[in-house]
């Protein structure tokens, strides 16, 4: 098998781990994150419609890619806010809870979303 398909097959059995018991509805939607080499992507989903409630990206924000990461979450939760969203279930993805998704999170939490 090639290397790159078992690198990505891996990756979606993670995903599809980490989203057997996560569901987002309208009250209560999934705060998915992705992160790519350059930016990070965060959106909130209702799961029930097949929406995105709210998104926002990392793309121009100042900082380490850290420090944007955290911006991101302040972000993300000052929008859901506007929409009266206060909780959110998190989705990590194929991601560890770890560094920048952390600081994703930990942002969203500053900004005043409940996990």
């Amino acid at each position: 098998m090639n290397k790159e398909i078992a690198k990505k097959d891996k990756k979606q059995r993670r995903a599809n781990r980490t989203r057997a018991t996560i569901f987002g509805t309208a009250e209560r939607p999934r705060l998915s994150v992705f992160k790519s080499n350059t930016s990070m992507f965060a959106q909130l989903i209702d799961d029930d419609t097949a929406k995105t409630l709210v998104s926002a990206h990392s793309k121009g924000l100042k900082g380490n890619k850290t420090e944007a990461s955290n911006e991101l979450g302040k972000i993300i939760a000052k929008k859901a806010l506007e929409k009266n969203i206060k909780k959110v279930i998190f989705d990590r993805g194929s991601f560890q809870y770890h560094g920048r998704i952390q600081a994703v999170a930990e942002g969203a939490r500053e900004g005043g979303l409940e996990f």
